[in-house]
């Protein structure tokens, strides 16, 4: 029923750099303001949305950045961003809303980094407000996303609203490994869709050859670096790393994906293959911004609004997973009336999950082949 987002890339962009509203507006329908949800007093939020006052909100979807607690960001250890104080706000917009539900996601730090106090903060403030908390870090892959994506999932529920959850919703179900490859998300995508053309030139000569001489389907800097014919291709960052010994948080830079396992995370400087393991697993070049979204779980029919080529990357790596969302919506769904939803409702349609093909029993089948009930 309403949206608000002051579309800030980072703090010292000006408001409107990200253009994820339009995005947003191409895909739900709905104008979101503007406005930025650190300074505005949340009992005002509802007139600023253009909200009733008698509106009912079921579900309040409140995601804060994850910029200050990532990991990615070893300054995160050290010090506790001003950001991670918009966690302890969502609390005050669900009670000004009076929302029946709240959901957020976060990185995993949240739950367990240096400034965890944050989720303590809003776990306490909801539930001296009536609400049951869950919080749980999850590798997204259990529920069918193709990318080695952990994050932390919130979900809070009024009393006397029964809280459920994914681990729930998944009991006695899991998802394929065939299902879950690069090879599987990239055989959906329609060559002729116009986001499967974009991807950024490479700018110099000297990229390109870089990423040339990187073996396929699962190469990286590294193997340019163990032979000597290749070692002048490597950046002056990899050299020093080389010559260091210290690889190990670094391998993923100018990498290929490979076509049998699940892609690495979608960060949201994805733009380049200079920042992570985001050049295609054969051809020579950048994932586009369709087999990026693929990889992230978004519907072939989602569409991204930006002028900017850079920011539509950006859009898939700050996003929720749709495949994931879908299934979060479907839980608070299952809160709001009280039926658990089939396990095959909760597919995302036009994705790379194949409901009857892709989703086992695998306590089903243990049983079948003659294993005992104790099995």
């Amino acid at each position: 029923v309403g949206a608000a987002d002051a579309e800030l890339g980072k703090p010292s962009s000006p408001a409107g750099s990200l253009q994820c509203n339009s995005t947003y507006r191409l895909n739900i329908g709905i104008d979101p303001v503007a406005v930025d949800l650190s300074t505005i007093d949340p009992a005002s939020l509802r007139s600023v949305l253009g909200l009733a006052p008698e509106q009912k909100i079921d579900v309040l979807c409140a995601c804060p950045p994850c910029t200050g607690f990532s990991r990615a960001n070893p300054l995160n250890h050290l010090r506790d961003d001003p950001r991670n104080s918009l966690v302890r706000r969502a609390g005050e917009f669900a009670v000004a809303l009076d929302a029946d539900i709240v959901v957020m996601e976060n990185a995993r730090e949240l739950l367990h980094g240096n400034f965890s106090e944050h989720y303590g903060c809003l776990v306490d403030f909801l539930r001296e407000n009536g609400y049951r908390v869950f919080g749980k870090v999850y590798l997204l892959t259990a529920f069918g996303l193709p990318q080695i994506r952990e994050r932390a999932i919130i979900l809070a529920a009024k009393r006397p609203l029964e809280l459920h959850t994914l681990d729930e919703l998944w009991a006695g179900f899991q998802v394929s490994e065939a299902a879950l490859t690069v090879r599987r998300a990239f055989s959906v995508i329609d060559p002729g869709n116009p986001t499967q053309a974009l991807f950024p030139n490479f700018g110099t000569d000297e990229v390109r050859e870089r990423i040339q001489a990187i073996p396929r389907d699962g190469g990286s800097w590294l193997d340019l670096a163990r032979k000597k014919e290749t070692r002048n291709l490597l950046t002056g960052a990899m050299v020093r790393n080389w010559n260091a010994g210290k690889t190990g948080s670094y391998p993923d830079v100018y990498g290929r994906m490979a076509w049998d396992r699940p892609a690495p995370t979608i960060k949201r400087e994805c733009a380049h293959c200079g920042n992570g393991r985001y050049t295609h697993p054969e051809e020579d070049r950048l994932c586009t911004v369709r087999e990026m979204a693929t990889l992230q779980g978004f519907p072939q029919s989602f569409r991204f609004g930006a002028s900017a080529l850079s920011n539509l990357y950006r859009h898939i790596g700050d996003a929720v997973p749709p495949l994931i969302s879908y299934q979060l919506a479907w839980i608070c769904q299952w809160m709001l009336t009280g039926r658990k939803p089939n396990i095959r409702e909760v597919v995302l349609p036009d994705t790379h999950l194949r409901k009857d093909e892709d989703i086992e029993e695998p306590y089903a089948v243990l049983l079948e082949d003659g294993a005992g009930a104790d099995s």
